[in-house]
Parts: C-alpha cells; sequence; structure tokens
C-alpha cells in the first residue's frame, strides 16, 4: 500500500489550484517530517525528548503525492533529530529504498532541508506559510508569489499528516509497547491511511483536511533552519536555484496571488 509515485504524470492529481499545476511540472509530491509519541526506557529518554514540552517523540520521515497518499516512510528515529540529518541519513543507505527521482523531478519541501536537486524549497527570509498571506496580505513580489504557490501544494502533507493523527489518537499518545513495535505501528497506521485514501472511502476526517486551504499546524517541528548538505554539489544547488527563479518569474508574470 505505500509505493512510489509514477514519474511521468504526477500532475494530473492535482485537483486543486490548477493555475500553477503546469508551473510546478517536475513536482511529484511533498516531504516532510513529523513527530510521533514515543513510550522510551528511563535510561534512553535523552535522544527521544521533544524540543519543547520535554515528552518523547520518534520523528518520521515520510513522502506524498498530492492525493495525500503516502509513497514513502522511514520511522524511528529520534524526537531530537533535525529533519535534514533523518533525510540525509535514510538516503544515503541503499538498503532504505528511499525513491530516485528521474531528471527535471522533484519533491517540495520546507526551508528545513536543502535547496538542491530533486528537493524545491522556499525562498528564505521571504512570508512563506499560508497564515502569512490570509486577511488580504497578498504577495508583493515574485518571491513571494513563489512562496505561496508552494506552499499551497506542500501543504498536502501537512494535511496528511493531519488526517493520520486525528483518525488513529494512538500516534498522539503512544501506547507502552516495545519501541519496534511502535515503529511498525507508525508504518500500519499509514498502510491502512493509503488502503482508505484508494479505496475512496469518504469520512469525516478526509472531509475536514481535503480542503487545500485548510491549515494544518505541524508545530512539533520547523524550529530551525538548518539544511541538509550531504550528498548534493555546487552544481545540484545551483541547477535548483536556477529552476527556482525560473518558476517565480513565470508566476509573477502571471501576477499569481
Amino acid at each position: 500500500m505505500i509505493v512510489a509515485t509514477p514519474f511521468d504524470q504526477p500532475m494530473h492529481q492535482i485537483q486543486h489550484n490548477r493555475r500553477i499545476r503546469p508551473v510546478f511540472q517536475g513536482a511529484v509530491g511533498a516531504l516532510d517530517g513529523t513527530l510521533i509519541s514515543a513510550v522510551v526506557p528511563p535510561d534512553q529518554q535523552v535522544p527521544y525528548r521533544g524540543r519543547e514540552k520535554g515528552e518523547c517523540y520518534q520523528n518520521v520521515l515520510a513522502i506524498c503525492d498530492f492525493d495525500m497518499l503516502f509513497t514513502f516512510v522511514w520511522a524511528g528515529w529520534e524526537g531530537v533529530a533535525h529533519d535534514s540529518r533523518v533525510l540525509r541519513e535514510t538516503m544515503s543507505d541503499p538498503a532504505n529504498n528511499f525513491p530516485i527521482l528521474p531528471p527535471g523531478k522533484y519533491f517540495l519541501c520546507d526551508a528545513a532541508y536543502s535547496h538542491t536537486r530533486g528537493f524545491m524549497t522556499p525562498y528564505r527570509n521571504v512570508r512563506y506559510w499560508l497564515s502569512d498571506f490570509r486577511n488580504g496580505r497578498r504577495p508583493k513580489n515574485k518571491e513571494e508569489r513563489f512562496n505561496l504557490a508552494h506552499a499551497r501544494l506542500r501543504n498536502v502533507i501537512e494535511r496528511a499528516f493531519g488526517v493520520l493523527k486525528a483518525r488513529f489518537p494512538i500516534l498522539k499518545r503512544m501506547s507502552s509497547y516495545p519501541f519496534a513495535a511502535q515503529r511498525n505501528i507508525v508504518i500500519a497506521c499509514i498502510t491502512m491511511h493509503n488502503y482508505i485514501r484508494r479505496t475512496c472511502i469518504s469520512d469525516i476526517f478526509l472531509d475536514e483536511f481535503n480542503d487545500p486551504n485548510a491549515f494544518y499546524s505541524n508545530a512539533e517541528q520547523h524550529v530551525d533552519n538548518l539544511e541538509a548538505g550531504g550528498g548534493s554539489t555546487q552544481a545540484d544547488q545551483i541547477f535548483m536555484l536556477n529552476l527556482r527563479d525560473q518558476i517565480a518569474v513565470q508566476l509573477n508574470n502571471m501576477n499569481y496571488y
């Protein structure tokens, strides 16, 4: 049930935001991490303690397509591990089967990750979150227009996490199973989510988060803006910088907001 998205026609899944679908032709999904409640023995809790409340979490890396189907998941990382480190080390081990993107394709990510080939992040030090553009606060330049469009598409993974945690309360308050079982519970919940989504079963959870403009705050992350620098070359970064600028200019010419 958790399988990679075909990369030949990725954008046909986007039913919303039709104006920007042609602009982000290379996007094949959104990537992010989230914290899931964990029960850890006292002598092992330090690396799993959350950044704010001191509770224990496992950090889960996930990718979803634009239909809120999870296409990759890697669970069990320590709660204090930064998202960029989780991605870098997950990609470094071929046994993890991290999806290999064909040329020109990329995942949408937030600013916790590196803007390099295969990963497109927003402009830094520029308004980004959907809440930044509400109440008549329209984008003022090409960077803000890009960030708004990027946020609207990347929001799919925030909504997918929202559905997942709303449907399965155990992810917010894990039971004291062995840690390996806790990791497998996360994967099982994501598998069931995909089954429900694939079979087009409608319910209150999907209805609540199906709105592309619904803002789900994955507040336990985005604490800092470190980037994953390992594995990318200067040429990869320049390629993605140029591509982002091209998209920003195109959105600006459209007067997108």
